[in-house]
C-alpha cells in the first residue's frame, strides 16, 4: 500500500514525486513509456518564462512567477542546466506597442518586480540584441527569463526522487482505476497498485485517466508546436530569448539558444486530433522560418540540423487544473500547457499542500538528499580526449558534442534504467551535433549492449511503437533553396 501514487513521469509528475520524497511516505511514480520525460516535457522551447506570460488572477499567473524564482536553487542542487538570459518581446507596429503596455501592466499585477521589467526602444534594443530586425519599434524587456533543458530537468527531478525512495514504475500504462475501502486500486498492464492518495499528472492523457473515476469534466486536446534546431554556428545571433508580441493562439515564434548553445526557432500552434502526432510538415516549418526572420533576419537555413514537434496539453477550461476531485484523495494536475515547465516546481508545492489539507500527514525526512550530480562533464581546451582511447574518461564516443564513454556509463549506472540510444541522448547530448548521430549511434549501441548484456541488434534508437514523420533536413534545405 502506497501513501501516494503519481501517474505520469513528465516534468509535473516528476516534480511532485521529488517534492513528496522529502517526507516519510511510501511513494510510487507510474509511467507508461520506457523512460521519463518522453511527452510534452521532452519537446518544448525550454524557456523559463517571466511571470508576465500568464494572466493575473489565473493559476498560471500565480504559479509561473513562483516557479521561475525556484530554478536557480534547483539547478544548484540537481545540475540539469539553466541560464538566466533575459528576454525581449518585440513590437513591429503601433498595435504591437499597445500589446507591450498590456504585458507590462499584467506583469505588475502578477507580482513581477518593477526593476525586472521595462519597455525599451531604439539603441537599447540593439545593445541587448545587435542582430534583431531594424523593423522593431519597441520591446518589453524582462530580466528574469531564462532557458533550461526540459528533458534534463525532468530526468534530474525523477532521478533525485528515486534516489530518495520513490518507486518508479516504467512501461506501466494505466488501464483502469477503482476506489474501494478508502484507497485507490490502479491497474496497469503489469500489476495492480494500491494507494491512499492518487495524483493525475498524465499530461496529454490526463482526461483519459480522469474518466476512469468519472471526474472528466474537462477535455485535453493536443496543440502541436513545431521547431527547427540549428548548429551552434548560428548561436551568436541571439543573446536572450526573443519573442514576438503575442496573439490569442500563441506567444509568437521564438528565437533562442538552447542551454547547450544551439540556435532554435519555433513553435507554431496547430490544433490536431491525434494525441501522438508529433510529425513535422514543410508548410508549418516554412511558416516558422518566415516568422522568425521578422525578429532575426540573418540566420542561415543551410545550418539547420533537425526539426521536431511537441504537443501542448491544452484543456477546455483554459487554465491549469490543480484540485482535489469529488473522490477524496484523487487530485488533478491536468491541462498543464505553457508555462507549465516554468510553473512545475510551484505546481508540486501546491499539490503537496492540497494533499496536506486532504489529511495526508507530512513528516519531513532527516535524510532527504537534494543533491544530484551532473552527468555531462565540462571540458576546456586542455581536455586530452580522443576517439578509441582506452580510458573511458578520454574515450570520445560523440565527436560533435565531445561526449565520452565515461559520461555514457554514468548515465547507464543511474537509478533510472535506460536502454535506448535516445535515452542516452537526453542525458548526455550525444547524437545532437552536426552529424546527427551518423558517427556515434553505433558506438553508443555497443556500449549499451555490453553494459546490459544484450545483443547489439536488440538495442533500439527509441522505444516507441509510433515513429513520427519528420522532415528530412537535407530535402528541406533543397526545397527552401529552390
Amino acid at each position: 500500500m502506497y501513501d501516494v501514487a503519481v501517474i505520469g513521469a513528465g516534468v509535473v509528475g516528476s516534480a511532485i514525486a521529488r517534492e513528496l520524497s522529502k517526507y516519510q511516505l511510501e511513494l510510487t511514480l507510474i509511467e507508461k513509456e520506457s523512460d521519463v520525460s518522453t511527452g510534452a516535457s521532452k519537446a518544448n522551447t525550454g524557456i523559463v518564462h517571466g511571470g508576465y506570460v500568464a494572466k493575473a488572477g489565473t493559476l498560471k499567473g500565480e504559479l509561473c512567477i513562483k516557479g521561475n524564482s525556484m530554478y536557480q536553487k534547483l539547478n544548484e542542487e540537481l545540475n540539469f542546466g539553466y541560464k538566466k538570459t533575459g528576454g525581449l518581446v518585440l513590437a513591429f507596429d503601433e498595435e504591437d506597442e499597445k500589446t507591450l503596455e498590456k504585458i507590462y501592466q499584467n506583469a505588475l499585477k502578477v507580482g513581477q518586480p518593477e526593476e525586472e521589467i521595462e519597455i525599451i526602444d531604439g539603441d537599447r534594443i540593439k545593445e541587448i540584441e545587435p542582430h534583431v530586425s531594424d523593423q522593431v519599434q519597441a520591446a518589453f524587456y524582462c530580466k528574469n527569463i531564462g532557458v533550461t533543458s526540459p528533458y534534463e530537468f525532468t530526468i534530474a527531478l525523477a532521478e533525485n526522487a528515486v534516489d530518495n525512495g520513490v518507486d518508479l514504475k516504467l512501461e506501466s500504462e494505466v488501464i483502469n482505476i477503482e476506489k474501494d475501502n478508502g484507497y485507490f486500486e490502479v491497474e496497469t498492464v503489469n500489476e495492480k497498485i494500491k494507494s491512499r492518495y492518487l495524483i493525475n499528472a498524465a499530461g496529454i492523457y490526463a482526461d483519459r485517466i480522469a474518466s476512469m473515476l468519472n471526474t472528466d469534466d474537462f477535455e485535453i486536446y493536443p496543440m502541436r508546436g513545431e521547431y527547427v534546431v540549428f548548429s551552434k554556428s548560428q548561436s551568436h545571433l541571439v543573446n536572450s530569448v526573443i519573442f514576438q508580441a503575442p496573439n490569442p493562439k500563441t506567444k509568437g515564434v521564438v528565437a533562442t539558444t538552447t542551454t547547450h548553445g544551439n540556435f532554435m526557432i519555433g513553435p507554431n500552434a496547430e490544433e490536431i486530433d491525434k494525441k501522438n502526432d508529433v510529425s513535422t510538415t514543410f508548410k508549418e516549418i516554412k511558416y516558422i522560418i518566415d516568422q522568425a526572420r521578422r525578429s532575426v533576419p540573418d540566420f542561415d537555413t543551410n545550418r539547420m540540423l533537425r526539426t521536431f514537434a511537441g504537443l501542448r496539453p491544452k484543456s477546455t477550461r483554459g487554465d491549469f487544473i490543480i484540485e482535489e476531485t469529488e473522490h477524496k484523495g484523487f487530485i488533478q494536475a491536468a491541462g498543464i500547457d505553457s508555462p507549465g515547465l516554468t510553473s512545475s516546481p510551484a505546481i508540486a508545492k501546491k499539490v503537496v499542500n492540497i494533499l496536506k489539507d486532504s489529511g495526508l500527514k507530512l513528516n519531513k525526512k532527516d535524510d532527504f538528499n537534494p543533491q544530484r550530480p551532473a552527468i555531462v562533464v565540462e571540458k576546456d581546451e586542455d581536455f586530452a580526449g580522443e576517439i578509441d582511447h582506452q580510458e573511458p574518461k578520454k574515450n570520445i564516443i560523440c565527436r560533435c558534442e565531445t561526449v565520452t564513454e565515461a559520461e555514457i556509463l554514468d548515465a547507464l549506472s543511474r537509478s533510472i534504467p535506460i536502454k535506448t540510444t535516445d535515452a542516452v541522448k537526453r542525458r548526455t547530448w550525444a547524437k545532437t551535433g552536426e552529424c546527427q548521430a551518423n558517427f556515434c549511434e553505433s558506438r553508443i549501441k555497443k556500449i549499451i549492449s555490453r553494459e546490459l548484456n544484450i545483443p547489439v541488434e536488440e538495442v533500439k534508437n527509441r522505444d516507441e511503437d509510433y515513429v513520427p514523420e519528420r522532415l528530412d533536413v537535407y530535402e528541406l534545405k533543397k526545397k527552401l533553396n529552390s
